[in-house]
């Protein structure tokens, strides 16, 4: 790909990141001391244009910024839809769950067909609830730490009452 310097054609996020990259290659190698390093890099954020950036490392060595030429802006990605394994694990697993515990009553010969519409609601109702694991470490976290304030607040209070503070 051939560099194509137009100068008033204007930049994006990623022509500054790799400017600013390449001024940190020059402060590292000596050519920049800090202070310059900050102008040039906040000159750098500023920069409208491909001038205003190759501005900035005329008294520079490589390496300088290159750019391509500009092409058509990029299509975005369309959302995509679930997959197939995310629409059908959540229904599929309540169902085999099921399917199984029927199956074992049958086999175990034992009278307890009449407890599955409960299981089945059980189960119907834990999906839809859904079970948050970080909403529940969080609820046992903020737990230990109530449990451990009010045993510090107990040993506090023993340790004022044997001192006669009280």
């Amino acid at each position: 790909m051939t560099d194509y310097q137009a100068s008033d054609i204007r930049v994006g996020d990623t022509e500054r990141e790799d400017a600013l990259g390449k001024l940190g290659e020059h402060m590292s190698a000596g050519r920049l001391d800090i202070d310059e390093y900050g102008e040039r890099s906040a000159k750098v954020t500023a920069a409208k244009t491909r001038g205003e950036l190759l501005d900035l490392f005329g008294d520079l060595p490589e390496p300088r910024p290159a750019f391509g030429r500009p092409g058509p802006a990029p299509v975005a990605a369309a959302d995509r839809s679930p997959s197939l394994r995310h629409k059908v694990v959540p229904v599929l697993v309540p169902v085999v769950a099921v399917g199984l515990a029927v199956g074992l009553m049958f086999i175990v010969k034992l009278p307890f067909v009449f407890l599955l519409p409960f299981v089945f609601i059980a189960i119907a109702s834990s999906r839809r609830r859904g079970f948050n694991q970080h909403i529940h470490n969080a609820h046992r976290q903020a737990m230990r730490d109530y449990r451990d304030a009010m045993r510090d607040q107990h040993h506090r209070m023993r340790a004022d009452w044997r001192d006669g503070r009280y």
